[in-house]
């Protein structure tokens, strides 16, 4: 019974970002939405891993199975692929390093403002002892 409420949390999560993507007419994907507000949830405690934790693993050993449809569609644009084939490989590693870059650039630039609050915290606590 865990498990079936836990996939329903996870529905719900799923639902409301359908209702967002209707209501908020940005280009972004509902599970995108979903995803967000579930990751906030957890952030602020107002859900708990242990709340989705079982099912969460579940439907991450299984996640290749959601990539059929996608490899069926691509078989099927084979021709399309042929014609197009390298523009289509270029662009793929083009936007990969871009994202890779971008992602790199970020994540550095979060790092130096947490150890920036963490050297200014423990200044201040230094200050606060003597």
């Amino acid at each position: 019974m865990n498990y079936v409420i836990q996939f329903f949390i996870i529905l719900a999560f799923s639902l409301a970002g359908e209702v967002l993507n209707f209501l908020i007419p940005l280009p972004v994907p509902s599970s995108i939405y979903g995803l967000v507000l579930m990751f906030l949830c957890l952030e602020f405690k107002i859900l708990k891993v242990e709340q989705v934790k079982d099912v969460s693993k579940f439907l991450l050993g299984i996640m290749s199975i959601f990539f059929v449809p996608s490899s069926v569609g691509f078989i099927n644009a084979l021709p399309l692929m042929k014609k197009y084939g390298l523009q289509f490989a270029l662009i793929g590693i083009v936007s990969t390093v871009i994202v890779f870059a971008f992602t790199g650039l970020v994540t550095q630039f979060l790092m130096k403002i947490k150890n920036r609050r963490k050297n200014s915290s423990v200044k201040s606590e230094e200050g606060n002892l003597q």
